[in-house]
């Protein structure tokens, strides 16, 4: 099995977790994603020194990942080079800011230690907290939710065509990548010089591709927007936990 096919098949079971019979799954989805957009809001307001604030939104999504039971160690390994990237973009911070904040004995903290893990957190946060959403909410869901917080039509319509036809990508570059085995055998991935070769190909497939979906697309009516169906009616306890959340947020911001 190569990359692409076990990318799928993570594709495939985050569908699945996200439509699964579950607590966080039962709220509705515009709780979840004005809980997810506030707390990215306060995530990101937080000065480059504000560890202590950071850390206890931290303590927060750790909270919410066990609420949607949601394994940390399936994310790490599903999103690892991400995790790995977001928590390289404060190292630069460790030698440019030599202010001393605090004293430790010998041993000086200075504005670049804590800015740099300041920023490490910031970013894995926010990739966490969005990843949260996604397996404990459908794309329809998340989608309509938009939708009903006034996201502009063509920016909904442009998110849920890219996922939807994510998976329509992804076997494109799985045939090509099987071909080209077949045709190279003994090769380890595909030789540096017939890339430019293969994404041209991707790219005129992905074309003959997209104006089959779209022809079809407009034979069942299809006008530029999705007609949503009617989903599940917000209860007080959506509302509750949407507050409640809203309410904490603001608390460690003010702190």
């Amino acid at each position: 099995m190569n990359k692409v096919d076990r990318a799928m098949m993570e594709l495939h079971a985050i569908n699945y977790e996200a439509g699964v019979d579950g607590w966080m799954q039962a709220i509705h989805p515009l709780s979840k994603l004005l809980v997810t957009l506030v707390y990215l809001a306060i995530l990101l307001s937080f000065d480059k020194y504000a560890l202590l604030g950071v850390s206890l939104l931290g303590v927060c999504l750790a909270v919410l990942f066990w609420l949607g039971d949601v394994s940390l160690g399936l994310m790490g390994r599903r999103l690892w080079p991400l995790l790995l990237l977001t928590s390289l973009l404060g190292v630069a911070n460790l030698f440019y800011d030599r202010l001393p904040l605090w004293e430790i004995g010998a041993f000086t903290v200075t504005g670049g230690m804590v800015s740099m893990l300041t920023l490490m957190l910031k970013g894995v946060f926010s990739l966490s907290v969005a990843y949260l959403l996604v397996v404990t909410t459908t794309i329809d869901d998340i989608c309509h939710a938009l939708r009903m917080i006034h996201i502009p039509t063509v920016l909904v319509t442009v998110l849920m065509l890219v996922y939807r036809y994510l998976m329509v990508l992804l076997k494109e570059v799985s045939r090509l990548s099987d071909a080209y085995s077949m045709r190279a055998p003994g090769h380890k991935g595909v030789d540096f010089h017939v890339w430019g070769s293969m994404v041209g190909q991707l790219l005129l497939r992905s074309i003959d591709r997209a104006e089959v979906v779209y022809g079809s697309m407009q034979l069942r009516g299809f006008q530029g927007d999705f007609k949503w169906r009617e989903g599940q009616v917000a209860r007080l306890s959506d509302y509750l936990y949407a507050l409640a959340w809203i309410v904490l947020f603001l608390i460690i911001r003010c702190l």
